[in-house]
């Protein structure tokens, strides 16, 4: 039985649909000369289009199963070091100029980022650099669920060992 102890769908903000209502004059503008209703039409559904595409394909985070998930990426949670939080400038300068080529990325700009060590010594990837729109229960969920992984890790071992 999967047990998902968080999950959020990082949507794009309303900055993102309010700057996507310039294409509607812009697709007018166009065919304003051609057939000033088709512009209309196409404005409209072009803009419907593509906000529906970008609500679709939004990434997921989630954490079940003592895994992490962060879009298409998965990873065991006893492979990740200690998360921190990044808010504002310092979130901007995380996603840029501070930002390693290998790390994971699942950001959206304008939101906070959670920067999470990958503690696995065979993975090239550093961290994983995730947006999220309550970075707090994201750290306490990943919290506890690296505690539950760790404490189960360790309750297994001593099982093998007793076994022995």
């Amino acid at each position: 039985m999967t047990e998902t102890t968080y999950r959020e769908r990082v949507r794009p903000t309303v900055g993102f649909f309010i700057a996507l209502l310039l294409l509607v004059p812009a697709v007018i503008i166009v065919f304003a000369p051609i057939n000033p209703p088709v512009g209309w039409v196409l404005g409209i559904g072009l803009y419907a289009l593509i906000a529906w595409v970008a609500t679709a394909a939004s990434p997921r985070i989630s954490i079940a199963d003592e895994t992490f998930t962060a879009g298409r990426a998965s990873i065991p949670v006893h492979l990740l070091g200690e998360a921190t939080v990044f808010r504002g400038a310092d979130a901007a300068r995380e996603r840029g100029p501070q930002l390693d080529a290998r790390a994971y990325l699942c950001i959206r700009g304008a939101l906070p980022v959670v920067k999470i060590p990958v503690a696995d010594p065979q993975d090239p990837t550093p961290y994983w650099l995730v947006s999220t729109r309550d970075p707090e229960r994201l750290l306490a969920t990943l919290h506890a669920a690296r505690t539950a992984a760790s404490s189960s890790g360790a309750s297994e071992a001593t099982q093998a060992d007793s076994a022995s």
